[in-house]
């Protein structure tokens, strides 16, 4: 299934796309795609519907972000060793975990602000893995047990308050609009292999990034264990999986970096694509 949230922003309506692409009404079945309608059973029962048959919505609405009311905004840094290597850092031993705030986050197609005094504002495409059963002490055999589905992220970051300015990673990563997510959260039983999936970025058409999650140095089911040790995961957290090479920092002879007036396209094979305008905050 592809669950997805419609509608102008804080007022997303939970829905599902058809075999036609096109959007259907889940009204009558949750409230939104978040939270207690993520776990198994309430899946299980979306699953059991004939979606040809739900209220089709008109139109062309917006595509707000994918999971509503989300708790946990986790990324994981530094997971593909060559992504490593392009930015000058050693390959890490375990993961590095930071967050965005909720805050960060925006639809699919939304405009990305590039923050007031910012000169190094960047782009990641990742992968996004949105946790359906919680839990804690989690096993890497049972890891994928826990996930609801995947989502396209793109980890924004603004390398000089990242990097330069002091403290933990948090402050340049989190900024408003840094966190588009969507446009679909597909169910896991599409996605049989999360590394296997072919990921790409482009601004302004052109090819900046391609990768596979195959070469992620912390598999998922790794990842989702190593994090259940520090935090209960609960339904509705998302998991920012890392970025292949190619971000802006990493462009020789010298970095690359975002600004206004740009568009950037990337996706990730079979969760489908963000567009996204940049314009001044």
């Amino acid at each position: 299934m592809k669950l997805l949230r419609y509608g102008l922003p804080g007022e997303e309506r939970p829905g599902i796309l058809d075999n036609h692409g096109r959007i259907r009404s889940l009204d009558k079945y949750i409230l939104d795609v978040g939270g207690s309608a993520l776990l198994p059973a309430s899946l299980d029962v979306l699953r059991g519907l004939d979606i040809q048959q739900l209220p089709l919505v008109g139109g062309e609405p917006r595509l707000g972000p994918c999971v509503g009311g989300v708790g946990k905004f986790i990324c994981i840094g530094l997971n593909y060793a060559d992504h490593a290597a392009e930015t000058g850092a050693a390959i890490p031993g375990e993961p590095i975990v930071f967050n965005k705030w909720t805050s960060a986050i925006i639809g699919p197609n939304d405009e990305v602000q590039i923050p007031r005094e910012s000169v190094k504002t960047d782009w990641e495409v990742e992968l996004g893995v949105v946790i359906g059963q919680g839990g804690r002490y989690i096993s890497e055999q049972d890891a994928l047990d826990h996930v609801a589905g995947y989502c396209v992220v793109n980890d924004i970051s603004e390398r000089e308050w990242q990097i330069e300015r002091g403290g933990t990673w948090d402050k340049g990563k989190g900024c408003d609009t840094f966190g588009p997510i969507g446009p679909w959260l597909v169910t896991a039983d599409e996605i049989p292999d999360p590394q296997a999936l072919d990921l790409w970025l482009e601004v302004d058409g052109k090819r900046y990034q391609n990768g596979n999650t195959g070469t992620m140095i912390f598999g998922v089911r790794h990842v989702i264990s190593y994090l259940s040790r520090f935090m209960s995961l609960q339904s509705g957290d998302i998991i920012a999986t890392g970025t292949p090479p190619g971000v802006g920092m990493g462009q020789k002879p010298q970095p690359v970096y975002l600004r206004a007036g740009q568009t950037m396209r990337l996706g990730v094979e079979g969760l489908g694509e963000q567009r996204l305008r940049t314009i001044q905050a």
